[in-house]
Formats: C-alpha cells, structure tokens, sequence
C-alpha cells in the first residue's frame, strides 16, 4: 500500500507560509503610503512647481529664491530660528537623557510611575492650547507664578515676552509639550538594555554616574539622534508659538518672528504664492540634509 506524500509547505494549494502575514504587512503599509504620497509627495510637488515658476506658470528658475532671500526679513528670520534650535535641541537633549535616566532608578516605585504621568500630560495638549496656557502663565497680572516673574524683574506681560527673550520663552514652551514624550521614549530605551550588560558594569565597579555615562548613553546614541532628527525638522517650521504671541501681545512679538511666519506672510498679505513655495522649499532642503548629516555621522543604521 503506498504512503500518501506530505501536503507542501504552507497548505495543499502549495502556497507559502508567510504569504498571509506577507498581505497583511503589504496592506498596512499601502494604507500608509496612500497617505504619504496624498499628503506628503503631491504636496511637495506641488511646492516645488510654484517655487520655479511665477503667477502665470512661467518657469523663472531661481528668481523666487533670490527675491524672498533679498527680504529685509529674511535673514533676521533665519537668526531667530538658528536661535531657537540651539536652545531647544541643547535642552532637549540634555534634559531629556537626563530625566530618562533618573526615571528609570525610579521606576520601580510609585514615584516612577507618578513622573511617567506627569511627564505625559502636557504632551496631551495641541501647540494651540499649550500657547494659549503660557500666555495666563507669562502674563504677571494673571499668572499663578506672578510672585516669581515679579521676583525675575518682569512686571508687565510686554517685558516678559521682549524680543531679547522670545528664543527662551519658545524653547521652554516647547520643552514643556514635547519633552514629556521623548522622556517616555527614552525610558523604553533604557528598558530594552540588556540587564546583563548593567550587571557587568556593576561587577566591575562602576556607579551610578559611571554606568549612565559609559553604557547607557552610548547604548542610547541612536535613539537620541532619532530625537535630534525630528525635533530639529519640528523646531525649523516655528510657527504657532510666535504667531499666537505676535497676536495676543498686538504686535509686540512681529508676526516674520520665523521663517514659517514669512512664508504665511507672503502668501495670504502679499498674496505671493511662488515666493511662500521658494521659503517652504528652503527649509525642506536644510531639514532633510540636516536629517542626512546626522544620520550618516552617527551611524544610525548600522548595527549593533
């Protein structure tokens, strides 16, 4: 009597084991890169058409670029935002290791899980909405911290927010919404560090100090640049923070505070489309090469 011989792999009909799982990742991705290319690659396109050409559909070359770079706001702007990246990815990356490392030794207790929520909160709330909180706080007649802004010299809502001190009023309304989520990431981090390694590094007698500095940081390096990445792309298009204070404090803060308020000015007051696209062009190309320089220094996708 002859043996029957066994079914293929992945089922009678031969089809591969991981063919399912295959569809499945296939179908998540396409729903991503419908999106990707509806709101991300047509845009772009879109952009790069109104940035060489003029308000008939002309191609005019680099004369866009020339004319927006030529603004007597232009290079201010430029400054005000260089500024601001520095304050913002020094303290982020400063802080955030460092309360990343303090919440880990305390995770194991309640005060570790308290941090975790209270780190998260403000990540909860819009830019809109957090401007909108910081405006009651940096306002001395309202502000529930009014004795210290007093305490600093500032008596007034108009000396608070002087132009000389916008760079660390956006930088600590910034760290205040988005530093709670890269702790948390940050955390996640930590706990994926083998626990052998930690152990070695006790053996041979390193501290506390030792440890975060020689092991954990180093094991943190890509993680880190990942944060630099997108908080240096985020921190470029500065918009809301200024233009909602340029508003409540009527003109005070300039409305071309940032590179991204002038590309708004110059598309909806000077009605200068092609000049707004060459500016928004502009900052795609330093994000991304920014993106590329961090990348290809630190050896972000290499392995471990």
């Amino acid at each position: 009597m002859c043996s029957r011989p066994p079914p293929p792999p992945g089922g009678a009909r031969g089809r591969p084991a991981g063919a399912g799982r295959s569809r499945a990742g296939l179908a998540f991705v396409a729903g991503y890169a419908v999106l990707l290319i509806a709101f991300g690659v047509l845009p772009i396109g879109y952009a790069v058409y109104f940035a060489f050409t003029d308000a008939g559909g002309t191609f005019t070359g680099f004369s866009n670029f020339v004319t927006t770079a030529q603004d007597f706001r232009f290079v201010d702007a430029i400054g005000h935002v260089a500024l601001y990246l520095l304050f913002w990815l020094v303290s982020l990356v400063v802080f955030v290791v460092a309360l990343a490392l303090l919440l880990h030794r305390l995770a194991a207790g309640p005060i570790g899980r308290t941090l975790r929520f209270l780190y998260y909160i403000p990540g909860a709330l819009a830019g809109a909405a957090s401007v909108l909180v910081w405006l009651f706080m940096l306002d001395p007649t309202v502000s529930p911290v009014s004795s210290l802004l007093e305490a600093l010299g500032f008596g007034t809502f108009g000396e608070v927010i002087a132009p000389g001190n916008l760079p660390v009023l956006f930088t600590v309304i910034a760290f205040w919404t988005g530093a709670g989520g890269w702790i948390v990431v940050m955390y996640g981090a930590l706990n994926n560090i083998p626990q052998d390694v930690l152990e070695a590094a006790r053996i041979d007698g390193a501290g506390a100090w030792q440890t975060a500095w020689h092991v954990q940081i180093p094991m943190l390096r890509k993680w880190i640049v990942y944060m630099v990445i997108l908080a240096f792309a985020g921190g470029a298009q500065l918009f809301v923070e200024p233009q909602l204070l340029s508003l409540a404090s009527v003109g005070v803060a300039g409305r071309d505070y940032s590179l991204n308020q002038l590309t708004y000015d110059f598309a909806f007051q000077m009605n200068d489309i092609n000049g707004a696209a060459a500016v928004s062009m502009e900052l795609l190309v330093v994000s991304v090469s920014a993106a590329g320089f961090f990348v290809a220094r630190s050896g972000f996708f290499d392995a471990d």
